[in-house]
């Protein structure tokens, strides 16, 4: 099979990060028998510096005429800490999402048994968790009328929008993951509050009736954060609006144990983007320490989800895995044994696939 993909190394670790996922998919391509094309462009900081624009009009060419993105992050203090800046690193992200028409991010969220201890929940609780988070990407607050303030600058107002369209799309998606795991979908929202929300449970509860077999419950989104902290195994997928699920599965993340190994996928109606959930960790940009777990498992997504090559992510996932009980692993989940640097993790998730 013919891969052809975009390959966008972003700013601070990304580009250390990217190259080790690199490394396992021409593993896997090899492995395989896969042809592997890929491509390399700018987004985030380092495409403003060199461009003035934060998601370029190539980069977007390049996205559009491949079969699926692998990104790395984007962000720099040079921009964080510039409140005047017109144009930011972020707004890279939130044009690619628009552009590429990116309506739904999937976070799955499951647990390492080397992991289990660091996470700030009792072992009982999260052991065993394996759920996913389905979030709507192009909607809601944060792509409603243009925000603003008012002339005295005393008072601010974003808006929050929602099309049935926008609805329909991303829980139908919901109930298509749910049929091929545990059948359950949780909807989430605030319909006793949000007009918007009030809209998401109508649509919902109509599409509801098309899958009887997927066992479906709602849920405020505080009940539904409360739900993630006390009793993580009840989820199976979990879908909600953009800004809620901004929040809740960056809350979900830490029943892992670790940012570091968080991998996420945003399928999209031109092509889809395949992400760590992390930032762009300037502080460790170069220093090759960054880890790169990930982004390697979002590599595995993209197997999966570009190209419906299950095999071929299972693989990636059981090389993490196996890293992982066998402590290489970078310094931010390193236990009293030596730390590996973030090339070195990449190369023995390499070998490992190699040799299988």
């Amino acid at each position: 099979m013919k891969l052809n993909i975009a390959v966008l190394p972003g700013d601070g670790i990304g580009p250390e990060i990217v190259e080790q996922a690199m490394k396992a998919v021409k593993a896997v391509c090899g492995k395989f028998g896969h042809e592997l094309s890929y491509e390399q462009a700018l987004v985030g900081a380092i495409a403003i510096d060199e461009t003035g624009n934060p998601y370029p009009d190539a980069t977007h060419e390049l996205c559009m005429k491949s079969d699926a993105v692998l990104f790395g992050a984007i962000g720099s203090p040079k921009y964080d800490n510039d409140p005047s800046a017109k144009i930011r690193p972020e707004q890279g992200l939130l044009g690619m999402r628009k552009k590429l028409g990116l309506y739904a991010n999937i976070r799955p969220v499951t647990t390492f048994p080397s992991l289990i201890h660091k996470s700030p929940l009792r072992s009982d609780l999260v052991e065993g968790a394996d759920f996913m988070c389905i979030r709507e990407l192009t909607g809601g607050m944060y792509f409603g009328r243009p925000p603003g303030r008012s002339e005295d600058r005393n008072t601010a107002y974003d808006t929050c929008i929602y099309t049935r369209e926008e609805v329909e799309r991303i829980v139908r998606l919901a109930y298509q993951y749910a049929e091929k795991r545990r059948k359950k979908v949780a909807i989430v929202d605030k319909a006793n509050v949000l007009a918007t929300s009030r809209l998401w449970r109508e649509v919902s509860q109509e599409i509801e009736k098309e899958y009887p077999q997927i066992e479906t419950e709602y849920m405020f989104v505080d009940n539904a954060a409360m739900r993630i902290i006390q009793w993580p195994k009840s989820f199976d997928v979990m879908v909600t609006e953009n800004m809620f699920g901004d929040i809740l599965t960056d809350e979900a993340s830490v029943i892992t144990g670790s940012l570091g190994v968080l991998p996420s996928a945003s399928i999209g109606i031109h092509t889809s983007v395949f992400e760590p959930i992390h930032g762009s960790y300037p502080q460790a940009a170069g220093k090759n320490i960054a880890n790169p777990l990930a982004t390697i498992l979002s590599a595995a997504l993209m197997f999966e989800y570009a190209f419906n090559l299950m095999e071929e992510g299972k693989l990636i996932r059981d090389a993490v895995t196996a890293s992982m009980d066998a402590e290489v692993v970078t310094e931010d989940i390193a236990e009293q044994g030596k730390a590996y640097s973030t090339s070195e993790v990449g190369d023995w998730i390499a070998e490992f696939i190699s040799k299988q």
